[in-house]
């Protein structure tokens, strides 16, 4: 998704997408890397079958029963000396963190990376409010400098090749030598390390985001690479967590079934670098942390989801696996769904968010592998998921005419067998004709389709005739 959504239609970005070197030459490494990594870290696990098994049933009954389990949190919040706000949807979520930050004269946010801030467009909201909200995961930062939002949910800048991030900080970084030499990776980060860390020591609030919160003792936990967590959550006056309710754990235990999935299935990685639990404000006798703790609890629709089969979305803990391992992703990255959640789990997430007629066609951006739910450490059935939403357009009749009539033609004739035969013997004998070579070069009424892909040629007889042949006993 772009800073500026581009309004052009799905297949336009597809193309655009496929037809930028730059985005393809990104997109090259991260076509295996992931795959391979996550392989060796389950590999190395022989028991994560059994987490991930125990972690879904985890999840599950948490949901069926989050009622009790946000009490729970919240009073364990409020004992620590913390505040729980309900945010129902973005609009009002924006609202409470902007009134906190504005209530303690705050010019300077520092931003942990949070794709619930993303999904409520927080950052850009605090700006036009007159408040520098900084990004301070490296990938978020690098995105931010260039007016972009984050084209995957644990790779924020996955799509930004090295050259152009130099480019970047010669643009915007004009306190340093302009000779400087960015060629290496060592020296883009010592950089952004520099620059960040005064805004981290300049900052009135922190804002983070939670993969868990941890209904025993009222705490949120964070894993990170960087340490940017720690720092955003430690060193202003006032730490705002915002995290959408599923993120609700019951025991500190079941935290940690997540975070020994997590980074294995997102980059392979057997554990991150941090892993960081905040409890409350600044304690008597504690050397640092906030003044004030905050918790933004976040519905935007999920609570309609409870009742629903896409409550097994909820489970979701943004891993990213499903997209590392999606080819539709691969060859086409994030930007071009134009939608906070890409890939198969966007395609799930976004129509509940923003509606299935602003983004009915995700869900058909799909080659329906089933990659998605065999590597999804939480086992979401996504490609079940996803047929539910096609078949949601088929009734609402948003799917386009032709399409339409594409389909009920085929049923009709699947419906009378005498026809149905005819017309596979028919397609035979056209597809010998159109076919080149033993191949489909252009396939009749489907050329979007065959543009990008070659069919053998049919041969021979049908089907159903061999199989009545092999029935009655006749060589075939």
């Amino acid at each position: 998704m772009s800073a500026h959504p581009s309004q052009a239609p799905f297949n336009d970005r597809v193309k655009a997408a496929l037809a930028n070197v730059t985005l393809q030459r990104a997109l090259e490494k991260f076509k295996t890397n992931f795959m391979v990594l996550r392989a060796n870290a389950v590999r190395d696990l022989p028991e994560f079958e059994e987490i991930r098994s125990h972690a879904r049933a985890m999840k599950d009954h948490t949901l069926a029963h989050i009622d009790l389990y946000i009490e729970a949190y919240e009073k364990k919040v409020v004992e620590s000396g913390g505040h729980v706000h309900y945010a129902p949807d973005a609009a009002a979520a924006r609202e409470l963190v902007l009134e906190i930050c504005r209530r303690h004269g705050a010019r300077t946010v520092t931003k942990g990376k949070s794709m619930a801030s993303e999904e409520i467009a927080l950052g850009a909201y605090l700006q036009a409010n007159g408040i520098e909200a900084i990004e301070t995961d490296l990938g978020e930062y690098i995105i931010q400098l260039r007016g972009e939002t984050p084209s995957h949910i644990v790779a924020p800048s996955i799509h930004v090749t090295k050259d152009q991030v130099a480019e970047d900080f010669l643009r915007v970084h004009q306190s340093f030598p302009p000779e400087r030499d960015l060629t290496e990776p060592r020296s883009l980060l010592a950089e952004a390390r520099l620059v960040l860390r005064e805004k981290f020591l300049a900052a009135d609030v922190g804002i983070t985001g939670a993969n868990c919160l941890i209904a025993e003792t009222g705490s949120s936990l964070i894993v990170t690479n960087e340490g940017n967590g720690d720092l955003t959550q430690t060193l202003p006056r006032v730490h705002i967590v915002i995290a959408s309710f599923e993120k609700i754990v019951p025991t500190l235990n079941d935290a940690m079934q997540i975070v020994r999935l997590l980074p294995r299935s997102a980059n392979g990685q057997d554990t991150t670098v941090y892993t960081s639990i905040s409890t409350g404000p600044r304690q008597q006798g504690d050397p640092d942390g906030p003044q004030e703790y905050h918790v933004v609890l976040l519905d935007n629709g999920r609570s309609g989801m409870l009742a629903t089969d896409f409550r097994e979305a909820l489970r979701c803990i943004r891993c990213g696996a499903c997209m590392n391992h999606c080819p539709v992703y691969q060859a086409i990255g994030g930007h071009a769904y134009e939608a906070v959640y890409p890939g198969p789990i966007g395609a799930v997430m976004t129509p509940l968010i923003a509606g299935l007629e602003s983004s009915r066609d995700l869900p058909n951006a799909s080659t329906f592998c089933g990659r998605c739910e065999s590597v999804c450490p939480m086992q979401i059935p996504l490609p079940k998921l996803m047929r539910h939403w096609r078949t949601e357009e088929f009734s609402r009749h948003l799917t386009p005419v032709r399409q339409r009539w594409g389909i009920k033609l085929w049923a009709a004739v699947a419906r009378q067998p005498l026809l149905y035969r005819l017309a596979t013997v028919l397609a035979i004998r056209l597809g010998g004709l159109f076919g080149r070579k033993g191949r489909f070069q252009r396939l009749p009424l489907a050329a979007s389709w065959s543009d990008w892909r070659d069919f053998p040629a049919p041969e021979g007889d049908t089907f159903q005739s061999r199989w009545a042949r092999r029935q009655s006993g006749t060589k075939p």
